[in-house]
């Protein structure tokens, strides 16, 4: 599924087609996707002029006029491409490939903007993505967003607030940072990415990095630091995809090759002077990538 910088990458390339044009004609294809699509959804967004696009965690949110918000999640295969009478484009970096086939395409954004007309498509093969219509003002209640952690690229985000999180816990590091309700939008690779960084087992107990005060540890300092760089990173390098695949300018998203755990097992670690071997291990029914020499 996509990750935060995934879906920020995708927010970016379709920045520029989708902010200021007005919506001449919304085309469904089919009545839903994996939920049914929203009632009278062409009707209510037709017309209407985009004043923005964001995002919230791995949600891109494209901002209408008088107070409307679409709410989409690309889910495992979905993804957006422009279409503006050349070669179509899909936005964005991906751990799987995406999609370009024409009968998957489901929903089509007919736009009028300052460069004329243009087509926003978006195709999903498997349909476990979808699309909720939302008053703006109303966001913080939308049942998704309702309990969400800050963005790790936010403010919010410091040593203090997961100390606060994590005093006492039990729980494995690895299981707490991809809590949603602590960190919006940090996905499986991220986390294995930044423990690295850090140089903490991603088995270590939350608790363990707080003190007895509840106040944060040099180690949990670290943490936050490296949470902070390893999506400034990727968000830099236009996501994390394990495959090449083409962004809105043509070129191609690497961060994947500056990968140091994450699917690497067997391989030796990047850290300098350590000389350990990359292990893979399953937590919660996932994989996690870590360093058992220099990642205590």
């Amino acid at each position: 599924m996509p990750e935060l910088p995934e879906v920020e990458t995708v927010r970016r390339g379709l920045q520029p087609a989708m902010e200021g044009a007005r919506i001449e004609r919304l085309e469904l294809r089919r009545p839903d996707l994996r939920f049914p699509l929203p009632e009278n959804f062409a009707e209510a967004v037709g017309g209407r002029r985009i004043v923005a696009l964001g995002r919230r965690a791995k949600y891109l949110l494209i901002d209408l006029e008088d107070d409307l918000t679409i709410i989409s999640h690309l889910g495992m295969s979905g993804s957006f491409r422009i279409s503006e009478g050349r070669q179509d484009a899909v936005q964005g970096e991906f751990h799987h490939p995406r999609s370009k086939d024409g009968k998957h395409d489901h929903v089509i954004f007919h736009l009028e903007g300052a460069k004329g007309p243009a087509q926003v498509i978006y195709n999903d093969p498997r349909r476990f993505g979808f699309m909720h219509l939302w008053k703006r003002s109303e966001l913080d209640l939308y049942p998704a967003f309702a309990e969400l952690g800050p963005e790790p690229t936010g403010n919010a985000l410091d040593a203090d607030y997961l100390a606060a999180r994590f005093s006492g816990k039990a729980q494995p590091l690895k299981g707490a940072l991809l809590d949603q309700t602590v960190i919006a939008g940090l996905g499986n690779i991220y986390v294995c990415e930044a423990l690295w960084r850090a140089h903490l087992s991603p088995k270590r107990a939350a608790g363990t990095v707080v003190t007895k005060t509840g106040r944060p540890k040099k180690e949990l300092d670290l943490l936050t630091e490296a949470i902070r760089a390893v999506i400034a990173d990727a968000v830099a390098a236009g996501g994390s995809s394990l495959r090449d695949h083409i962004r809105t300018d043509g070129s191609l998203g690497y961060f994947q090759h500056s990968f140091s755990v994450y699917d690497r097992e067997s391989k030796e670690c990047r850290t300098p002077g350590c000389g350990g071997t990359i292990a893979r291990i399953t937590q919660a029914g996932r994989s996690t990538f870590y360093c058992p020499t220099c990642q205590k």
